[in-house]
Formats: C-alpha cells, structure tokens, sequence
C-alpha cells in the first residue's frame, strides 16, 4: 500500500512560493506543487484565475469566521475537500442505470 505514496513524483511535494495581492497587501504562499495544481483546477471549474480564487477564498473565509490562523493550510483543507466532494458526485453517477463515469 505504501508504493503508492512513496512512489509519488518528489515534484508534487516540492514546495513553491507565490506572491499575490489580498486586500491591497501583497503577500507570499507557499504550498506544495500538488496543492496549487488542485487550486488551479478548483479555480478552471469556477471559471477564476488561481489568484483570483485565493482572494474570494480569504474573503470569504474572512467574512464567515473573522480570521485565519493559518491561511496555507485552510487552503490544503479546501483542497482536500474538493478531491472529497469530487469523489463522492462521481460515486453518486455510478450509482445512476445506465450513466457510465466521465
């Protein structure tokens, strides 16, 4: 079971910094390869920039609980919970007579 994670390309676990504006402030990400990759496909389905879906996730969260301890890692969870939703909608269409998986 182990081979599947241990064989993971380092690429993927590599960190990478990324400045951007939030609220006029410029600041520095850093997060894993992987972890921008999922950002950058949450932020195609929802037809942002990565950038872009950082910024109204901070504001969102922002608005919804007042602060952010740790900004990078509610990111990692955000992604983690995409894959989860992802994974559960194409559970659901296999479920559906008839209706082969995308």
């Amino acid at each position: 079971m182990c081979e599947l994670y241990v064989k993971a390309d380092p690429i993927l676990y590599e960190s990478r910094s990324r400045s951007l504006r939030i609220r006029g402030v410029v600041t520095t990400l850093r997060l894993e390869n992987q972890f921008w990759d999922i950002l950058g496909e949450i932020a195609a389905v929802d037809g942002m920039t990565t950038n872009q879906l950082i910024t109204k996730l901070y504001d969102e969260v922002m608005d919804y609980r007042g602060e952010v301890v740790n900004f990078a890692s509610f990111l990692r969870v955000s992604c983690t919970r995409f894959l989860g939703q992802r994974r559960e909608r194409l559970g659901e269409l296999s479920l559906v007579p008839g209706r082969a998986l995308p």
